[in-house]
C-alpha cells in the first residue's frame, strides 16, 4: 500500500525530477562556457562592447563560473552555494548585457536570465535532491 502511495504522489520520482531540473538549468551555463572557449576573441569583444573594464579577465571569469558552476550543478556538488552564485551571475548578466528592454529580443533575454535565477533560487531553498553528491556525502551534522 505504501508503495502505491509513493508512486501516486510523485515521491518515487522526486529524486529524478530534481536531478533533471539541475541538469536542465546547468546546460545553458555549460554550453555558454564552451561557446566562449570556442571564440574567446569574439566573446571578449562582446564584453568590451558594453563598456566593462578588463574584458579578458571578465571573459575568463565568466567561463570559470559557467563551466565549473554548471558542472558542479549537474553533479550536485555544493548545489546551494553554486546555485546562489549562478543566480547572481544570471541577474548581473541580465542587467549588463540585456538591459535594452525596448528591444524585444533583449527583453526576452533579460527575463530568461531572471527566470533562470528564479529556478536556481529554488535549488538554494530546497537543495539538489537525493541524487546529488551533496546528498551522498551528507553527514548527520549537516
Amino acid at each position: 500500500m505504501n508503495n502505491i502511495n509513493e508512486h501516486t504522489n510523485g515521491a518515487a520520482w522526486q529524486p529524478w525530477i530534481a536531478t533533471s531540473g539541475r541538469v536542465l538549468l546547468a546546460a545553458i551555463f555549460v554550453l555558454s562556457g564552451i561557446a566562449k572557449l570556442a571564440d574567446p576573441t569574439g566573446s571578449a569583444g562582446y564584453i568590451a562592447s558594453v563598456g566593462l573594464p578588463a574584458p579578458q579577465l571578465a571573459l575568463w571569469g565568466a567561463i570559470a563560473v559557467e563551466l565549473l558552476g554548471g558542472l558542479a550543478l549537474i553533479a550536485g556538488y555544493k548545489v546551494r552555494l553554486v546555485s546562489a552564485a549562478l543566480a547572481a551571475f544570471s541577474v548581473v548578466t541580465a542587467a549588463l548585457f540585456h538591459a535594452q528592454l525596448g528591444d524585444q529580443m533583449q527583453f526576452i533575454m533579460f527575463f530568461k536570465n531572471v527566470a533562470m535565477a528564479g529556478g536556481l533560487m529554488q535549488i538554494v531553498a530546497f537543495g539538489g535532491g537525493r541524487l546529488s553528491l551533496d546528498s551522498r556525502f551528507a553527514t548527520t551534522a549537516d
